[in-house]
């Protein structure tokens, strides 16, 4: 894939092979292809990040390929890509709909172009994908992937999945609209039963026979799943995960140079021969973030936890399921649960005890994420280092999603008016601009001149870098002002 990988935390792809002039700041771990001898000078040239052609430093070089996370901004939801030291991807929810996005773009948009632009490939080749639950907020994205088709901006020419992963309570189809199916009691304990199985239950569940129909936009994507094919070009395994499979498949421990990922979550219980997992107080919506799937990323002495929408309720059964063996849920980096709501458990953030915490958080004001009191705890509960020398704080660290998000601002320049072919029919430019008024909504200022009007020409979407060789880990944010990095490092405490 790559030549050879940058070794520091950060440097300079230059213009020229001499002078200061940069194309871009490079990070450590990001893989550089040759792009001619290597010469006698201090500067290699290369093809980086996103294809771009530059020159880096020789010292520079050296590095090693990492475990990344990218914890993508998707508005309001999820979305998360994994890229392992051995080049394998797995892709873990990806927002909502891009045809329900403000923006128009998910995390289908940065996989599109991590695979094409940056590994100059023309196929996004996936080993997982997993829905952490059955909510369009973080199954949306996934879908769009599953049909590139839709998406007429997209580079890659077509997807392939190797297996399709999801938690099983699903919605099902009733008269009234849509459930989370059977549910049974045993004692006080209550257990959902009408588990999403593997592919064949899937296929049944999806044919609009008169059998149990899933329902709706989760529906469709499991319809959709089922058209996906793997590299070799046969269907797509689809397959329910639990506690019980321990492990990801193809994901356990001792895997040569790759991490291993546990499956904490959703427990699964024998309910009268049947598998069923715990139904939770509350409604529905709670109840699918409550079965939602809880990972754990480990490699070498890293802990990565990935905690998809689970709520206070279902935190705290967790803790007393795994009363005795709370330590498996410590970890270096955490995936905060729920979008940075207050419906966490405070005992569980203190169980996990990350180093860093990533809060995916939209702008929707509805929501209001991520709520003070979250940050806050998040940060107390978070493991403390301190580098007394120099009287700095090193952990915990809190990152949003939203923060690292930029929009692009700009002055009108012309204004024109197309006819029904499409065509200029009339231009609009210098003063007549600041003689033209516009009318706002929604603003105090109802009026403004449009020459004067700041227009918002695009939004830059915030991305959380986290990388690690297993013992040193690196948290990044790009500065979109000068394309620069905020990076912060620290060890792993396991």
């Amino acid at each position: 894939m790559f030549d050879d990988y940058i070794s520091l935390d950060n440097t300079p792809l230059y213009q020229s092979a001499s002078g200061n002039a940069e194309v871009c700041q490079l990070l450590w771990g990001d893989g550089v292809r040759f792009d001619g001898a290597a010469g006698r000078g201090i500067r290699r040239p290369v093809i980086a990040r996103g294809g771009r052609r530059g020159f880096v430093a020789k010292e520079a070089l050296g590095g090693a390929s990492l475990l990344e996370f990218y914890f993508i901004d998707v508005g309001q939801g999820d979305g998360i890509l994994i890229k392992t030291p051995g080049f394998r991807h797995l892709m873990i929810d990806g927002g909502y709909p891009r045809a329900m996005q403000e923006t128009g773009k998910n995390a289908a948009d940065f996989v599109d172009w991590k695979f094409c632009k940056d590994y100059g490939m023309a196929t996004i080749e996936l080993d997982a994908m997993l829905a952490s639950h059955c909510d369009a907020d973080h199954f949306g994205g996934l879908d769009d992937l599953l049909d590139l088709a839709r998406q007429a901006e997209f580079d890659a020419s077509a997807v392939t999945v190797e297996a399709l992963y999801h938690p099983g309570l699903s919605w099902w189809k009733e008269a009234s609209g849509k459930t989370l199916g059977t549910s049974t009691s045993v004692g006080a304990a209550g257990f959902w039963t009408q588990l999403l199985g593997g592919r064949a239950h899937a296929k049944r569940a999806t044919t609009g026979g008169d059998g149990e129909q899933l329902h709706g936009w989760w529906h469709d994507f499991i319809e959709r799943a089922l058209d996906t094919r793997t590299r070799a070009g046969t269907p797509t395994p689809i397959q329910r995960l639990s506690h019980i499979n321990q492990y990801l498949p193809g994901f356990g421990p001792n895997s040569a140079g790759e991490p291993s990922i546990r499956v904490l979550g959703p427990l699964e219980f024998d309910v009268g021969g049947k598998p069923g997992v715990r139904r939770f107080p509350g409604d529905a919506g709670q109840n699918s973030n409550g079965a939602g799937l809880l990972l754990r990323v480990d490699y070498g002495r890293t802990r990565v936890m990935l905690t998809g929408d689970l709520d206070r309720v279902s935190q705290q059964v967790l803790l007393d399921d795994y009363t005795g063996q709370r330590a498996e849920f410590l970890c270096d980096v955490a995936k905060t649960c729920y979008h940075g709501s207050e419906d966490v458990s405070y005992r569980f953030l203190q169980a996990m005890q990350p180093a860093a915490t990533v809060i995916f958080s939209g702008d929707n004001e509805g929501h209001d994420h991520p709520r003070p009191s979250i940050v806050a705890a998040s940060a107390i509960t978070g493991h403390l280092e301190l580098d007394t020398e120099n009287d700095d704080l090193l952990t915990p660290l809190v990152y949003t999603t939203a923060l690292a998000r930029g929009i692009e601002l700009g002055f009108p320049k012309r204004l024109e008016t197309l006819d029904a072919a499409g065509a200029v029919a009339d231009t609009m430019s210098g003063q007549s601009l600041y003689r033209t008024a516009l009318h706002l909504t929604k603003t105090k200022r109802t009026q403004v001149k449009l020459g004067a009007a700041m227009v918002v020409g695009g939004l830059v979407y915030g991305l959380v870098n986290v990388r690690t060789d297993g013992d040193k880990i690196l948290c990044a944010t790009m500065n979109e002002h000068d394309g620069s990095w905020r990076i912060k490092t620290f060890r792993s405490r396991f």
